[in-house]
């Protein structure tokens, strides 16, 4: 029932959002907004708006599939605060990430599954986790050790436009809060709970205390030129304008009709 609440609601306000510009620029995840304006609500409320209906239904889906073990093993009220603490820890991660961009916007409930998923792996670690519309099953903890380098390598690229701060925060606080109402996982469950936490703690060390080692190679050139994280930002945001700027230069000119149905979504991608 509890799934199913927070599933309706994340459908709700995404379905609002999704109709009314305003009320979704009121309530995602925005650095300055967050930081300047000090409005902490958005901190939890960006959390229940999607990008479109893909966006939800990866999202939701995977939240009904780890919500039943999770209900059934540590209760209703734990995993409300499972879920909750999750979300609010990867928005802050991505927060202190991203706290020299005060455009950086971030919307999604990613944060708060990547929780539930990894208090999964460290309640059930010989469990299986498949792909979603795909045959394949891989154990619980392969996934959460691949899941974190994957997840180090989209915050330090910064090449799309998925929120790897997020999901790597979530995953962490969901994974530490499963030890905290469970204590004994860490001597039963403790290799899983190593492989995963070792490089995650590592990682949000040296983002805290080394971030100079966030510098990055530059992917764009031959040279041996060097990007940090503010650069890459940057540098997308830049060429995203650019994106932008040239679509709407060719609808000025011949109208927004002759977009090809991959640009125009090009432009409300870009929109956004």
């Amino acid at each position: 029932m509890v799934t199913l609440l927070l599933i309706l609601a994340n459908g709700i306000i995404t379905y609002k959002g999704l109709k009314d510009s305003l009320f979704f620029h009121n309530f995602l995840f925005n650095v300055d907004q967050l930081l300047v304006a000090k409005d902490y609500k958005r901190l939890v409320t960006s959390g229940f708006l999607h990008a479109d209906w893909t966006h939800f239904a990866f999202n939701m889906i995977t939240l009904y599939l780890f919500s039943q073990s999770l209900e059934a093993e540590i209760g209703i009220p734990s995993f409300l605060l499972l879920y909750f603490t999750s979300l609010i820890g990867g928005n802050l991660f991505a927060l202190y990430i991203h706290r020299n961009h005060p455009d950086y916007s971030a919307i999604g409930a990613s944060g708060a599954v990547s929780g539930l998923v990894f208090a999964s792996i460290g309640l059930f670690p010989g469990m299986e986790i498949g792909f979603i519309l795909l045959p394949v099953y891989i154990p619980a903890w392969l996934y959460g050790i691949a899941y974190v380098f994957y997840s180090i390598y989209g915050i330090k690229a910064q090449r799309d436009a998925i929120g790897h701060e997020a999901h790597l925060g979530g995953g962490i606080v969901g994974l530490m809060v499963a030890i905290i109402l469970n204590p004994d996982i860490l001597t039963t469950n403790y290799f899983p709970i190593i492989l995963i936490l070792v490089p995650s703690l590592t990682f949000l060390y040296l983002v805290i205390r080394r971030p100079h080692l966030l510098i990055i190679p530059n992917p764009f050139s031959k040279s041996k030129n060097a990007f940090t994280v503010d650069d890459q930002y940057n540098f997308n945001k830049a060429s995203k304008q650019t994106e932008l700027d040239e679509l709407l230069d060719k609808i000025s000119k011949k109208g927004y009709d002759k977009l090809s149905q991959k640009e125009k979504d090009k432009l409300n991608e870009l929109s956004k």
